[in-house]
């Protein structure tokens, strides 16, 4: 796939000069924090030093003084409480958060996972009519909801009232609950945009605590939900999500939660996002995707070492059994694309019945790194087609959708990231529609997978003070990207190799036009060591990171891609 290499935006020399004086730091560190909008003293610390302290006042978020009211006043009443959430990772997290802090409080409850095949996304009616049967006063929604106008209109016709956590866009008409917690809704003067389902859960107790006078002594111990939601969920790693996120990596790696320890090998390293994206979010995920989300809840909430470690393999199969799905369904999707003979067009929209609901979205992904293009993968649900959309970078897809929205049931979702549901009748119009939308607004180097480099230097400059601070500019995520570094004139220095099981990686070993030697690894990146092998100058874009081997920890290059032009 081609691929394009871009610097990031322009900055004025200025500030960062001034920024450099006052951190003394070197202009390297100052250009990268400048670009992540950090421009003082006060910003940087910020940044390098978050505090629980940190986080805003909860009371600051619409609607939570009433939330807050409304939850105490039903505890004290002894009126059951449902906690309703999504069965995804922001979703279940959500749950277990809510379950675990209000069990404390002696509430009387119970929490419901929608069934992702039988009830589909969000709220459902099946959820409301769950709640009137087991006589609940109060649901919580968390994660789904802001556009549940009719589920909400069900549960006030059964005298059931809801206080909505939610953070996806809300829609012209909000639905009619008691309390609806988004920072997203236009008149929220909440001063943090970005917080996922799962951290406006959180400051729903932190709320709680501070009415009740207390600190946040007592809820630091749930930040690890928060941080996994975070991380899984894909949100900006900026202001108050990372003040979460790292404070919850310091708890993870301290003590953690007793239904993850069995998902995490590296027990001897320190845990990170990459462990959380990759080992644990895929896992808890698994449980929605191929049987039911409260399998997740259940292992998240429990302190039972015998039940979790049934309920951890339970999970841990299931996983595998996405995966195999997950790669058939990619390679007949690749085929279905190409027998359509479609394989230049502006988006990819592909349909089959029997494709499994729980893993569209994975494969939607997929899809992506084959044909860069806004892509949307459905199967049959019950009498419709329900799909998973995922996005280029730069193209907002919701807003596609938004054009396309007579032809569809509904609707949801953020920029990159969106589900649907349609009638078979208007798939055909739906397609012709969806692409020639995106034919229409798509911009020419967002049809280009493109790599964003932060600044290009030589490795001299790369010293261990510099690759030291780069590393605490951790946790890295959506805003806060590692550092990416253009160097240009490469050559070998004799120590390349291919290593891996298939020998398909690249471990170099390189110096630049300054004479400077650095090693590094280059993933899936065997195919160039004939050209690298005979000394042909090349130019790289590559992360710096630290390496631990036999307890001693070495700088090297993570290679992002290689140019030979």
């Amino acid at each position: 796939m081609e691929k394009s290499w871009k610097l990031l935006k322009n900055l004025n020399p200025e500030i960062t000069k001034n920024l450099a004086q006052e951190l003394n730091v070197s202009n390297i560190i100052a250009e990268l924090l400048v670009k992540r909008n950090i421009t003082n003293y006060l910003e940087a610390k910020l940044f390098f030093r978050p505090r629980i302290e940190d986080l805003l006042d909860p009371f600051l978020m619409k609607g939570m003084s009433s939330a807050v009211n409304k939850i105490i006043e039903t505890i004290e009443s002894n009126k059951k409480i449902m906690i309703y959430g999504d069965y995804d990772v922001d979703g279940t997290t959500s749950v277990a958060l809510l379950y675990l802090y209000l069990t404390k409080l002696n509430a009387d409850l119970i929490y419901y996972i929608p069934d992702r095949y039988l009830e589909g996304y969000g709220l459902s009616n099946q959820g409301i009519n769950k709640a009137k049967e087991e006589k609940v006063s109060l649901i919580i929604v968390v994660d789904c909801g802001i556009k549940a106008n009719d589920q909400i209109d069900l549960a006030n016709s059964y005298n059931i009232e809801s206080i909505i956590c939610d953070h996806h866009y809300p829609g012209i008409n909000l639905p009619k609950s008691l309390s609806i917690l988004n920072p997203k809704q236009s008149d929220c003067k909440y001063p943090y945009k970005e917080l996922c389902g799962c951290g406006i859960g959180f400051k729903l107790i932190q709320a709680i605590e501070q009415k009740k006078g207390k600190g946040l002594d007592s809820i630091i111990e749930f930040l690890d939900l928060v941080t996994i939601a975070i991380c899984a969920d894909v949100v900006p790693m900026t202001g108050e999500n990372r003040v979460l996120a790292s404070l919850g990596l310091k708890l993870i790696n301290k003590e953690i939660r007793p239904g993850l320890k069995n998902f995490i090998k590296n027990k001897n390293n320190q845990i990170n996002v990459s462990d959380l994206i990759f080992k644990i979010a895929p896992r808890i995920n698994a449980a929605g995707r191929m049987k039911h989300g409260k399998h997740a809840v259940e292992l998240l909430i429990s302190v039972n070492e015998k039940y979790i470690s049934t309920k951890s393999r339970t999970i841990e199969l299931l996983n595998s059994e996405r995966k195999l799905l997950d790669g058939k369904i990619t390679k007949e999707a690749l085929e279905q694309i190409e027998n359509l003979l479609e394989t230049n067009s502006y988006s990819t929209v592909v349909f089959r019945p029997d494709w499994h609901k729980g893993v569209i979205g994975i494969v939607a992904s997929r899809l992506i790194e084959y044909y860069y293009r806004p892509t949307i993968v459905l199967t049959k649900s019950g009498e419709n087609y329900t799909g998973s959309v995922r996005s280029v970078k730069g193209f907002d897809v919701y807003e596609t959708l938004s054009k396309c929205s007579a032809h569809l049931i509904q609707y949801g979702g953020h920029k990159y990231a969106a589900g649907l549901t349609l009638n078979p009748s208007k798939y055909s119009d739906f397609k012709t529609a969806f692409e020639k939308e995106v034919m229409r607004t798509i911009l020419p180097e967002q049809r280009i997978k493109s790599i964003s480099y932060d600044l290009e230097t030589t490795f001299n400059y790369l010293t261990n003070s510099v690759c030291r601070i780069v590393e605490q500019m951790k946790p890295f995520g959506p805003l806060n990207m590692p550092p990416l570094f253009y160097i240009k004139n490469c050559i070998d220095s004799g120590q390349t190799k291919l290593v891996g099981a298939d020998n398909n990686h690249l471990k170099l070993e390189v110096k630049d036009e300054t004479g400077t030697t650095f090693s590094g690894i280059g993933f899936e990146m065997g195919k160039y060591i004939s050209k690298i092998k005979m000394k042909t100058p090349f130019s790289i874009i590559a992360q710096v990171r630290s390496n631990e081997f036999m307890g001693r920890s070495k700088f090297q290059l993570n290679i992002k891609d290689i140019s030979f032009k």
